[in-house]
């Protein structure tokens, strides 16, 4: 991911290209909860042989809203983490894109999502780390880690995807 210094940190029009591109590519050919379970399984090996302190999530949209599909904490997380995901997951749902091209758009725009969405900070968080999983243009699910700095939450979501997609397809 590319930001270049500036004085708002996430606020290049290149990176929110960037970011939503990254969502026009990983999608997904089908979601079951055996998928969400591979997908989750995926990012938490990816991030337990790192030694990151993450917490690793899928939800799978259902009839009567989102399901945790799958979770599973590492060491050096909290409940804290939990909430985080919670949060960020609700602006995927939402607004249909990753929680770090949310708050990277209110930032490019010259805001905050904070200040503007006019949505609960204690429901939604536009940090980076929940991603949507779509498969032929509908969200069907989100995936997301918290434990790292947005960014990197973002970049292991987004690197695990693909590694998943490459097996999967």
């Amino acid at each position: 991911m590319t930001d270049p210094a500036g004085t708002i940190p996430f606020s290049d029009p290149a990176l929110l290209a960037e970011l939503l591109a990254q969502e026009d590519t990983l999608v997904l050919p089908h979601l079951t909860y055996d998928d969400a379970a591979r997908l989750g399984a995926t990012l938490a090996e990816l991030a337990e042989s790192r030694g990151l302190p993450v917490v690793v999530r899928v939800e799978v949209e259902t009839s009567t809203g989102p399901h945790i599909a799958f979770q599973r904490a590492l060491p050096g997380t909290s409940p804290n983490n939990d909430w985080w995901l919670g949060r960020k997951a609700a602006v995927v749902r939402h607004y249909g894109h990753s929680s770090f091209a949310v708050g990277t758009r209110y930032r490019v725009e010259g805001g905050t999502f904070e200040t503007r969405s006019e949505l609960d900070p204690a429901l939604y968080a536009a940090h980076g780390g929940c991603f949507p999983l779509r498969v032929g243009g509908q969200l069907v699910g989100v995936v997301g880690i918290s434990g790292l700095p947005q960014q990197d939450d973002h970049a292991l979501v987004v690197e695990g995807l693909a590694a998943y997609l490459g097996r999967a397809r």
